[in-house]
């Protein structure tokens, strides 16, 4: 009798234990990024000139031959009202301090870092370069950080400018904090005058040739916690194109580091692909750039990883149009030799005349990072899409500057057209096979797709039909990884160019359809769940507690054709900048539209209609997958200064996704409204990092 007490009892726990856990959010942990940055040493030097606060001027004479200089600083740094020039270099290069404008956000993005009472007091260095391809000939290239992102803003710190003839690089406190490429060289007089401002800096040195900086080797390496919605460290940094590759185990994320949203090196965007790679999805590990610009006629395009002789390669394209008239580079050469023989030649851009221009490609020499530059140019598109097809051929997508699908026996070279209209050029096309379809999808707007079994010329246009998948993100990468899973990654715009990295993973049907959900591992980690509300029967507010936060409820879809939900998201200031997530279930519609307190937002139109997710404001997707029963619905809110608003992304039933971006919002309020359709379990929590 006992013992069936004791066993009854047991029971009895067991299932109160149960029902008290039903619901509970998994736990998650934070993924883990192991970065590669580290402080930078300087040696010492013997400098050409030195200025103190008993000598706040002095000259000196640059070599005649010097392409790089250093300048070594102490300085002061205070919260001045008013523009300080702390260094100046008549007709070179000035240093200052001033209160920046905390609504602009262009170019350099300082208001990412404000001080607790919202001012952004900025250091600043511009180095006046001359270029013959600027129609001004000589401009300002500015570096520069809002001191708000220094752990002590004000007081002592040693400031480092460096000029190596590509970067013109600014350090304070032996980290690198900003940088730009320089295209044209300072123009020093036969004699260069300098002075100081004694009440800032206390000591400057310049030094002839620059001192060139040295990594300081970490024993535990700076690590990011999360992956999703990751921007690389600084307050003017982004993520642009992606491509991915699967390979031996690893997934290989490469993509375009952006300063500026594309206004490097004067508007030409100086993009180069640094490399994140990981095994697990968990912990990701931060490589030396695959790419370098190590010249200052370098700006990089979009290209692919690939296998080639058993060697993982990538390929890039060389934009140097960008900053040359094409006359002057090495494409007619090569386009010339394509007219002559019917295919494209090979050529070692460093021993021909010419600025390099076209497809080119590096190869890793250890599998896995370690990427040098092959100096080949295999063809003249300036964006090369290259892949080896499930049969084996070597093939190359070409878009920027040509189009259609290439063929060839040996990357380097010899590439012959197969299909000269499609894909029909135009930004970043990719093909992939997934089970019986094969499959092209474009930068922003392109997507093809064809049963494995149809002839190659039998593509038909999925967003005519209404069946693509784009969902804000900028020049999606689609790659397989284990277990025969498919991932989607690529950019979110924030501000003029690039933004912050997302990774989706894919669905399909067995008609060929493709869907997206999120990829379980990256989730962001969260806090507790917390439950605001079992079911909703009329329009109701809650106060988010957090500015970033997962919220998720499940939806009963009715029987009503018009039916619709909307979650609207409000910040401090109502209906400006608000943005409500409008699903209507039966019509298999969802959008992101100008959220309104009183009205569900105006109609949004689908990349069919004409609208455009790539920007990821207002759009709409169409012809949703498993809303006619009933389904569950994600949302991450993320919001960060640096951003400058939050990003928003949405999985409706496990089946699409959609994601946007909303300047300027800082969500605390949340409002949920229906018309003929239930709204049920509503869960928030907040986002950990």
């Amino acid at each position: 009798m006992k013992n069936k007490l004791v066993n009854s009892s047991f029971v009895i726990l067991v299932i109160i234990c149960s029902l008290l856990c039903t619901g509970c959010a998994p736990k998650r942990q934070a993924v883990q990024l192991l970065l590669r940055s580290s402080p930078w040493h300087f040696s010492e030097g013997s400098a050409l000139s030195a200025l103190s606060p008993e000598k706040t001027s002095g000259t000196f004479t640059a070599p005649s031959d010097s392409s790089s200089f250093t300048i070594k600083m102490s300085v002061n740094l205070k919260r001045e009202n008013s523009i300080k020039n702390l260094l100046q270099i008549p007709g070179v290069l000035n240093m200052k301090t001033f209160q920046h404008d905390a609504k602009d956000r262009k170019i350099q993005n300082y208001p990412a870092y404000p001080m607790p009472d919202g001012s952004i007091p900025v250091l600043e260095a511009a180095l006046r370069l001359h270029s013959p391809t600027e129609p001004k000939g000589a401009s300002d290239m500015p570096i520069g950080i809002p001191l708000a992102m220094l752990e002590k803003s004000e007081g002592e710190h040693e400031v480092l400018l460096h000029f190596s003839g590509v970067r013109w690089t600014l350090y304070l406190d032996n980290e690198l904090l900003d940088n730009d490429f320089a295209l044209g060289y300072p123009k020093w007089g036969k004699q260069s005058t300098w002075e100081i401002d004694p009440s800032l800096v206390s000591k400057a040195e310049i030094f002839f040739p620059g001192i060139e900086p040295q990594k300081v080797a970490l024993k535990i390496p700076r690590s990011s916690a999360e992956i999703q919605y990751w921007t690389p460290q600084g307050h003017n940094t982004w993520v642009g194109d992606v491509v991915t590759f699967y390979h031996n185990g690893r997934y290989h994320l490469f993509y375009l580091f952006d300063r500026r949203g594309h206004s490097s090196k004067f508007g030409k965007g100086a993009h180069y692909f640094e490399h994140l790679s990981t095994t697990d999805f968990k912990t990701w590990t931060e490589h030396e750039a695959a790419t370098p610009i190590e010249e200052q006629w370098e700006t990089f395009g979009t290209g692919t990883p690939f296998i080639f002789n058993n060697k993982l390669c990538v390929s890039y394209g060389l934009h140097t149009t960008r900053i040359y008239p094409k006359e002057q580079t090495t494409l007619p050469l090569q386009w010339d030799y394509y007219n002559k023989h019917g295919v494209t030649g090979s050529f070692r851009y460093d021993t021909i005349p010419g600025y390099p221009a076209g497809s080119t490609y590096s190869i890793s020499e250890d599998g896995i990072s370690n990427f040098k530059k092959t100096k080949i140019l295999f063809h003249p598109c300036e964006n090369p899409s290259v892949y080896t097809d499930p049969e084996g051929r070597l093939r190359m997508l070409a878009n920027y500057g040509a189009k259609g699908t290439w063929e060839s026996k040996s990357i380097d070279g010899g590439w012959r057209s197969v299909n000269q209209e499609f894909p029909p050029g135009g930004d970043c096309t990719f093909f992939f096979r997934w089970r019986n379809f094969d499959y092209v999808i474009g930068g922003f707007t392109g997507f093809w797709l064809k049963p494995v079994s149809a002839p190659e010329d039998k593509f038909v246009d999925g967003v005519k039909a209404g069946l693509d998948f784009y969902n804000g993100m900028n020049v999606p990468a689609v790659t397989e990884i284990n277990d025969g899973r498919f991932l989607l990654a690529g950019w979110i715009p924030m501000g003029r160019w690039g933004g912050a990295l997302t990774i989706h993973e894919m669905v399909q049907s067995p008609e060929g359809r493709i869907g997206t959900k999120w990829m379980e591992e990256i989730i962001p980690a969260t806090h507790k769940e917390k439950s605001l509300a079992k079911e909703i029967k009329e329009t109701s507010s809650f106060a988010t507690g957090s500015p970033s936060f997962l919220l998720t409820f499940d939806v009963e879809p009715g029987t009503d054709l018009s039916g619709k939900l909307g979650a609207l998201f409000l910040g401090a200031d109502g209906e400006n900048q608000a943005c409500e997530v409008q699903i209507s279930p039966k019509a298999k519609k969802a959008q992101y539209g100008k959220g309104q307190l009183q009205n569900f937002s105006g109609v949004e139109k689908s990349l069919r209609e004409g609208g455009s997710p790539s920007s990821a404001r207002n759009y709409a997707i169409e012809n949703l997958i498993n809303t006619d029963k009933p389904f569950t619905v994600r949302m991450i809110v993320k919001y960060e200064d640096k951003f400058g608003g939050s990003q928003i992304d949405t999985e409706i039933a496990g089946q699409r996704t959609m994601i946007a971006f909303r300047t300027d919002l800082k969500v605390e309020k949340l409002l949920l409204r229906s018309e003929e359709t239930g709204i049920k379990n509503v869960k928030i929590a907040a986002l950990k990092n």
